[in-house]
């Protein structure tokens, strides 16, 4: 960020010059976060409304048919659908049904936009929700189908008295390194093989004092193995290949968005690796991956393996899981795809 904060009509001048650009990209060419940029255009288009999620989410169903998008730096994952089947709670809330999946932090919905911009297409509407750095935690884009009766409603509901252009952020708080203690291992081990269910891993890692990262890598074989980092990619390519349904999960601090089902179109473009299926989109930058592991978690109901990938800072950028659906158990085919996935080469390791 600039030492000297950009007055809102100096970022609307500059971005005046540069407006090919996404919002991201562009805040970060002249060093503001997101929303502050967003922000700049309150009264001109943006309002600012209410960003707690028991606010916002109930209202969002009488849109109809929506987008909803939810990004890290690596990934961005979007999907069409109604946002039908919202469960509120105090440190975590759910969007739950076939096409929109969503598991909302709210400490983290900070400050929140209702934007409508001109652009050659006609006006975008959206919803768009930012954390205390000003980074996006999750949006709504409207579609041709969206009730705009219902879009008006739920701005004059939310609106803020307070509609100034100029938005204060705190530093951006970096990832948490890999976090381990070797002195633990065993019990790590030992407590990992007896967990009944897969939300258990974070309470055990947070028991040991570790993190995610930290105890697959202490952890080994059979539990955590280490993958090539091109495995991603070679198993979105067997997914693709074979059929197989999947739950991806993509997210930051503040939402965790969730396709289950088929991939069924990859297609490359530079850095990225793009799923432009009906419905859902996700944009993936495969140089982005630093680490890969393959991942066995015990439950009830069997073994649940996923396939995870990190940043070179530790940050998570998705982790894919085999789905179990009504008409199908797709996890034995999934897991076979896991299995023959290159392991890390140990010299590499080190």
């Amino acid at each position: 960020m600039t030492d000297i904060p950009m007055t809102p009509a100096a970022i609307r001048a500059a971005r005046a010059e540069h407006s090919a650009l996404r919002d991201r990209d562009f805040a970060d060419r002249i060093g503001i976060s997101e929303g502050q940029l967003v922000a700049a255009y309150a009264g001109e288009g943006v309002t600012r409304i209410n960003p707690a999620p028991d606010g916002i989410m109930p209202r969002l169903a009488a849109l109809g048919e929506v987008m909803a998008l939810t990004r890290n730096t690596s990934c961005v994952i979007e999907k069409v659908g109604v946002y039908d089947n919202y469960r509120s709670g105090q440190h975590a809330s759910m969007i739950l049904n076939d096409a929109i999946d969503l598991r909302l932090f709210p400490k983290h919905f900070v400050t929140a936009f209702a934007v409508e911009r001109e652009t050659d297409k006609g006006v975008k509407r959206s919803i768009q929700i930012f954390d205390a750095a000003g980074d996006a935690v999750h949006k709504v884009h409207l579609r041709d189908a969206s009730d705009l009766s219902a879009w008006a409603q739920l701005v004059a509901d939310l609106k803020l008295e307070d509609q100034s252009q100029a938005l204060a952020v705190e530093p951006r708080k970096p990832a948490e390194p890999p976090k381990g203690n070797p002195d633990k291992a065993d019990a790590l081990r030992t407590e990992w093989a007896r967990m009944t269910d897969t939300h258990q891993f974070m309470r055990l890692t947070s028991k040991l004092k570790m993190n995610r990262l930290g105890a697959y890598r202490l952890a080994g074989e059979p539990l955590a193995r280490a993958l090539e980092t091109g495995a991603v990619n070679t198993m979105l390519q067997a997914v693709r290949d074979q059929g197989v349904e999947v739950m991806i999960f993509v997210g930051n601090m503040g939402c965790i968005e969730i396709h289950s089902g088929p991939v069924k179109t990859l297609r490359g473009m530079g850095p990225w690796q793009n799923i432009l299926d009906p419905g859902f989109d996700l944009h993936l930058r495969l140089e982005h991956i630093a680490e890969v592991w393959a991942v066995t978690k015990p439950t009830q109901r069997g073994d649940a393996v996923s396939v995870e990938a990190f940043d070179a800072a530790g940050g998570l950028i998705l982790q894919v899981f085999g789905r179990r659906s009504e008409a199908k158990d797709h996890r034995p085919e999934w897991n076979g795809i896991v299995e023959s996935l290159a392991s890390l080469a140990a010299a590499e390791m080190a």
